[in-house]
């Protein structure tokens, strides 16, 4: 064969080498095989092919290989090397940031691609890039990009538009989501999903609702991400009826097999306090994930059933699922509401095990846990063991120390948290305040105040309420009510004048509060069962009986289904006082509920300070019956017959007291009694 015969032949191979290749590199790239990749890109060193000027595509399209396989380095080397880079090959750079998470660093290849004037984005290109704004949430530079969007023409294609939706709801501007989606010619499933999720993460669940009635009007075919959606929004607001018509929905469309979609609606009937069609559910999904048990565990303890909650803890064991810390959390919140120290822990003991002690949210739960169990020292132990700068298991160290009324211990751990420079958030001061509110200490109060001031934290209505009710518990009247007069009229909310209510009626001040209540109501706000009881005990401790059998009038006239037990104790106390016994008892034959211990208990007070035997013989044979192993009321009687000087009817009680081994509780005062 001659020479010019054995170079075409040797120059065909070269050709049809190069396009094997070629097609190699594109079925790599499609299946995400890096080592085959490598092996390829040696085969081509080793053979001269990768710099061969007459192939000189064939290192670009080995990058693109490699940023397929997600290979960071061998990409960016041969895409350095390139002079002229092909868009393609621009967009599978930039893709591969954005799928490695490496943000920041696709924004700048995409600037260096605009700087080299060489290259112009496309379709392709801008919901690459905006989705990485999205995820740094660097609305600014989104922005911009949305801007060159518009002037190359691509702002009404549709996958550029959705990622604009998701960008802009990411960075909580709704209103130019709204506007993106009220301009799309055409949209999707996903442009549908994406507003109605957005809605919700945006705190805007009607929203989120109204968008999903709509999607529903417009006959756009639901997939589950829709369904995992709209959802989470209907067990916020507790639309169980539309939570029933998106499960139907669910089963008319075949989407029930999605373990997402079950979780998702196991935790909306759980919210809606549905827990029968939770638990049907949770039975009928087979393969439950870990999800799935806790959406379950969540759902009892919402619906306060806690013992439930933690008979699941073995169940999901059995399974063979593993708990998460949230799980470990949510069952650590059951032992809390049980005071159940001994599984709490048990858990504990699993938590260190697995080695999770150090997960910011297990280890708060632990010390929310044994707190509740009234085991602080524990609480401290685990506190101990964890991050000295993180927030959160400080406020629950605070918290779980007012709940075992420490209060000056509260405000001295309050003070090392500043003096470790921990940095304090609203949550912090509302598990402080309270503590400074029981020690009443006006200086102390007076120095949080400025703290608050100088820290910018006396901007939220919940702390301006706290700091009233400090100084209210203080006396401090004046400051109280000069703080209430300084809030603006539309952002004082019931709270607030509840609080301001109760504070004047504490100090006695009843005519005062019964001002604050009818200005309250003039003001266009309405009550609720703590300002009711407010006002009604600032009438009692000033025996303003007129004001207050007005305010219990006006009360079932105007809220027929407000009055609770502990209004009626409060009328029931305040005519006693006065007494006006027989009314009392009246009232209490008349209530519409069952009464409690506390209702008697008013009236058998008021029969000891007027010395009516009757009616306190009455009142504590029902008490005897609610509580029979309560000393109090056995002594409260004693002492009445003794008023009157039926000291052998006083004798007969003491006797029955022997009879069933009560014993006056140490230092319960029985001054006033001849026998005792």
């Amino acid at each position: 064969m001659n020479k010019p015969s054995q170079a075409l032949s040797k120059s065909k191979s070269l050709i049809a080498n190069v396009h094997r290749c070629d097609s190699l590199l594109c079925h790599y790239a499609a299946t995400r095989s890096l080592n085959k990749t490598k092996i390829l890109h040696g085969h081509t060193i080793t053979s001269g092919l990768l710099h061969s000027p007459n192939f000189i595509h064939l290192p670009s399209h080995l990058a693109v290989s490699y940023a397929f396989c997600g290979c960071v380095p061998l990409a960016r080397k041969l895409f350095d090397d390139l002079s002229d880079p092909s868009l393609f090959l621009w967009n599978a750079i930039i893709k591969m940031y954005v799928d490695k998470g490496f943000h920041f660093d696709a924004l700048r290849v995409f600037d260096s691609m605009i700087c080299s004037g060489k290259c112009w984005p496309d379709k392709y290109t801008f919901p690459l890039v905006i989705k990485a704004c999205s995820v740094m949430s660097m609305l600014n530079v989104g922005v911009l990009i949305h801007g060159r969007a518009l002037v190359s023409g691509f702002s009404s294609n549709m996958f550029v538009q959705n990622s604009l939706l998701a960008m802009y709801m990411n960075c909580g501007k709704v209103g130019l989501a709204r506007q993106v989606f009220n301009v799309m010619l055409k949209r999707s499933v996903v442009s549908w999903n994406t507003m109605i999720s957005g809605w919700f993460q945006n705190g805007r669940p009607e929203e989120a609702l109204a968008v999903f009635n709509s999607m529903m009007d417009a006959r756009v075919e639901p997939d589950s991400a829709t369904i995992v959606s709209a959802l989470p929004s209907c067990g916020h607001l507790k639309e169980l009826e539309l939570g029933i018509k998106v499960h139907k929905l669910v089963q008319k469309n075949h989407l029930q097999e999605k373990i997402e979609v079950r979780n998702a609606l196991v935790d909306m009937y759980s919210r809606c306090g549905g827990m029968d069609e939770a638990s049907l559910v949770f039975a009928e999904t087979k393969e439950k994930d870990v999800i799935t048990w806790t959406s379950m565990i969540n759902g009892y303890i919402m619906n306060g059933n806690a013992k439930s909650a933690l008979a699941l803890c073995p169940a999901m064991q059995l399974d063979g699922v593993v708990p998460n810390a949230v799980t470990l959390a949510s069952l650590l919140s059951a032992c809390a509401s049980l005071c159940c120290l001994k599984q709490g822990k048990s858990l504990h003991a699993w938590v260190m095990r697995k080695k999770l002690d150090s997960d910011v949210l297990v280890v708060t739960a632990l010390i929310d846990m044994y707190a509740k169990c009234n085991a602080v020292s524990y609480s401290f132990q685990v506190f101990a063991k964890t991050s000295m700068k993180r927030t959160v298991p400080w406020n629950a160290l605070l918290s779980g120390l007012i709940h075992n009324e420490l209060a000056r211990e509260a405000v001295g751990l309050f003070k090392s948290m500043l003096i470790e420079e921990v940095e304090a958030n609203h949550a912090t001061f509302n598990s402080v305040i309270p503590a400074y509110a029981i020690l009443a200490d006006l200086k102390q109060v007076m120095n949080l105040h400025s703290y608050l001031v100088r820290s910018g934290f006396i901007s939220k209505i919940a702390v301006i309420t706290g700091l009233i009710d400090m100084y209210s518990k203080c006396g401090s009247l004046d400051y109280a009510h000069k703080i209430f007069d300084e809030i603006p009229n539309k952002e004082k909310d019931i709270i607030v004048w509840s609080v301001l209510i109760a504070g004047y009626g504490m100090h006695g001040h009843g005519e005062t509060a019964v001002l604050l209540f009818n200005q309250m109501v003039h003001s266009g706000m309405q009550p609720n069962e703590i300002t009711f009881t407010s006002v009604l005990h600032a009438c009692s401790h000033r025996g303003l009986v007129d004001d207050g059998l007005t305010l219990f009038k006006y009360m079932i006239e105007n809220y027929p289904s407000s009055p609770l037990p502990n209004h009626y104790t409060c009328v029931v106390d305040l005519l006693g006082r006065a007494g006006r016994l027989d009314e009392a008892y009246d009232l209490i034959k008349s209530m519409p509920f069952q009464q409690n211990h506390s209702i008697w208990g008013a009236l058998l007070g008021a029969c000891l300070i007027h010395q009516n035997v009757e009616l306190g013989e009455v009142a504590a044979e029902r008490l005897f019956e609610l509580e029979p192993e309560s000393t109090g009321n056995y002594i409260l009687l004693a002492n009445i017959y003794a008023a009157v000087g039926r000291w052998k009817d006083a004798e007969n009680v003491r006797h029955i007291m022997s009879k069933i081994g009560l014993r006056k509780t140490p230092a319960q005062s029985s001054v006033g009694v001849a026998v005792w």
